[in-house]
């Protein structure tokens, strides 16, 4: 679909540059491979973290699949720092968490600047914290940027040139050259590859800085390398029998981190909600297919699907031994009456069941409280 869409715009920007995350699901190297012969991909640019706690759970196999493509690889920080101080203790946590997942020295780390906190402060404040949290990623061996809308810079912050890596998606994508001072310009976030699924975020570089300062570890013209490589990363690659069926399954699960509930159970549904850490889900049936351990959710207008791990059927994304005792709302219930009566605090017991305390609870909820 991507090469028809090309073809049908002889001036249409270029895709030098991919970003990912988990929420694009498992990526081979065989993917980036044809991302790279097929439609000239350059380099990727993976999430590693968000916030203070979260680390995304695929960055390490896309970073090394990427590398065995032979592409320049870099990562990005969603950030939700609102002070100085919260923006160097994110960075820290960034930097060791890139370490960790192999990110290499020399790479981008990006500062991916566009949530409500940044929202919420003064173009001078955004410019402060994003100023501290790149001297201190700097720190790790990496090298530093910013990424936010068009809309965003020099609004809610300082995009300099020669600097910032841009997204603006024009209605039609012309020979004009977006953002040509900033380092990047990204274009799209729907773009097709041939034999990946979904959508992607992909970008014109204008500027060698998301490809300088490292080393691709495997040449493109070496196809031995390139064929070896595909055989290594794919050999563990769940690839679901065609007789593959749903199974009943009665449970109650308790995230342990933010998934992604589908209108299917397929990494290319649409997202229904994203439902966060401490949340617990009742389910009542299983599969496994298309890499996933996928269950079914009933809802009030149908049902919801999520991923709880890896098709090797491990619950990756589910607290591990949790037997939890329930509370059934009642009428006249509030949260301070069941905290009271369960020896917690309202805050406590409403995180724990992925809630705040100005959620609306109704009589029939089970709320997890112990």
């Amino acid at each position: 679909m991507a090469a028809l869409f090309l073809g049908l715009n002889a001036n249409a920007a270029r895709m030098d540059m991919v970003d990912v995350s988990n929420n694009n699901g498992y990526m081979s190297t065989a993917e980036y491979v044809s991302m790279r012969n097929e439609f000239g991909v350059k380099a990727v640019t993976v999430k590693i973290s968000e916030g203070g706690t979260y680390k995304d759970p695929d960055a390490a196999s896309n970073i090394a699949n990427v590398q065995a493509a032979g592409m320049y690889i870099n990562g990005y920080h969603f950030a939700r720092y609102a002070t100085k101080a919260q923006a160097i203790a994110e960075a820290d946590f960034a930097g060791r968490t890139a370490k960790t997942a192999g990110l290499p020295i020399g790479a981008v780390l990006a500062t991916d600047v566009e949530s409500q906190e940044a929202n919420n402060q003064s173009k001078a404040t955004n410019d402060r914290n994003n100023a501290a949290f790149m001297q201190e990623i700097q720190k790790f061996g990496y090298r530093s940027d910013i990424y936010t809308s068009g809309s965003w810079a020099n609004d809610k912050m300082t995009i300099k040139s020669k600097t910032g890596w841009i997204a603006a998606y024009p209605y039609v994508v012309s020979g004009k050259n977006w953002y040509s001072t900033n380092h990047a310009w990204q274009w799209s976030s729907t773009a097709k590859f041939r034999i990946s699924y979904g959508g992607f975020d992909v970008s014109q570089l204008n500027s060698n800085y998301y490809t300088a300062g490292q080393k691709s570890t495997v040449k493109p013209t070496n196809k031995g390398a390139v064929k070896e490589n595909n055989r290594k990363a794919n050999k563990n690659i769940y690839k679901p029998a065609t007789s593959a069926k749903w199974i009943k399954e009665s449970k109650t699960y308790t995230l342990k981190t933010a998934v992604k509930l589908r209108n299917g159970a397929s990494t290319s549904s649409n997202a229904i909600t994203i439902l966060p850490a401490g949340t617990t889900v009742k389910t009542d049936k299983a599969i496994i297919q298309g890499g996933y351990r996928w269950v079914r959710q009933p809802r009030f207008n149908g049902y919801g699907y999520l991923a709880t791990g890896p098709a090797s059927n491990t619950l990756e994304y589910v607290k591990s031994g949790a037997t939890h005792t329930y509370y059934t709302v009642k009428y006249g219930d509030s949260w301070w009456a069941i905290a009271q009566r369960n020896g917690l605090s309202m805050t406590k017991l409403a995180s724990q069941n992925g809630k705040s305390i100005y959620t609306t609870i109704y009589p029939g909820q089970r709320l997890v409280v112990r």
